[in-house]
């Protein structure tokens, strides 16, 4: 079940290393040189912290290695460590930038989805508006709002469907790999700041990466830290595409 992510751990040269954290109340994030990787906060004290307070000069793969943590605090951090070297603006020639707004990952896949049976697990802003007027749209989500599904519908929905999309978090909470295993017939768009750039997704049954490229470190550190409540996390870098095409 590690496996996916011993690959993205492996992935990290050995001389990264992590020179800054910010944990915030909705975004992590990992500074290792001038690439910033984001992962979204998941405030789940669950098993005992094994992180030191200062995670500062540790090597980039160890801290990634915490994304296998079931204290979803530290594993929030091992994400964003993850995306600190595959989301790197210095790999930025592999990706195709997108459009800015919040729904811009869905929307490029607009005209693909019409008429199509569609599950997003995860209720991003805006769903209903840009997918549920042309496809037969479910929404799946841990804390659903009124006319969702719970997380628990996935196993009886995703075999169904014609294409899946899932956040990033799914690979904080530890979901990904059962969601890929379920919706193995179409694959998974995975999208969201949180994901992984990382082209060793494609073995996994991921069909496109839909992530983030931070580009400003310091509004980042801004919005992150909540010193700058004026912007939002999109105003920090671009949104990128990744497809297994593209590598």
């Amino acid at each position: 079940m590690w496996a996916l992510y011993d690959a993205l751990i492996e992935g990290i040269p050995r001389e990264y290393r992590v020179d800054e954290t910010v944990c915030g109340r909705h975004w992590t994030m990992v500074r290792s040189g001038m690439s910033v990787g984001l992962a979204m906060s998941v405030s789940v004290e669950t098993r005992p912290r094994k992180l030191p307070d200062s995670c500062t000069g540790m090597a980039l793969w160890e801290l990634a290695a915490a994304a296998k943590s079931w204290n979803f605090q530290e594993a929030s951090l091992g994400v964003a460590a993850i995306n600190a070297y595959w989301n790197s603006p210095d790999r930025e020639t592999a990706v195709r930038s997108l459009n800015q707004g919040d729904t811009e990952a869905f929307t490029a896949w607009r005209d693909r989805v019409t008429g199509k049976k569609v599950t997003v697990i995860g209720h991003f802003p805006g769903l209903e508006r840009v997918l549920g007027e042309v496809c037969e749209l479910s929404i799946l989500e841990k804390r659903p709002s009124p006319g969702d599904y719970p997380d628990s519908a996935c196993e009886f929905l995703l075999p169904l469907q014609d294409y899946v999309f899932a956040t990033g978090v799914t690979l904080t909470n530890k979901t990904l790999p059962r969601l890929l295993e379920i919706a193995r017939r179409t694959g998974i768009i995975l999208a969201g700041p949180s994901v992984p750039l990382a082209p060793p997704l494609f073995d996994w049954g991921v069909r496109d990466l839909q992530g983030f490229v931070v580009t400003n470190p310091e509004l980042c550190r801004a919005v992150v830290s909540g010193k700058n409540q004026d912007a939002c996390i999109f105003e920090t870098g671009k949104r990128v595409s990744l497809t297994a095409d593209m590598v």
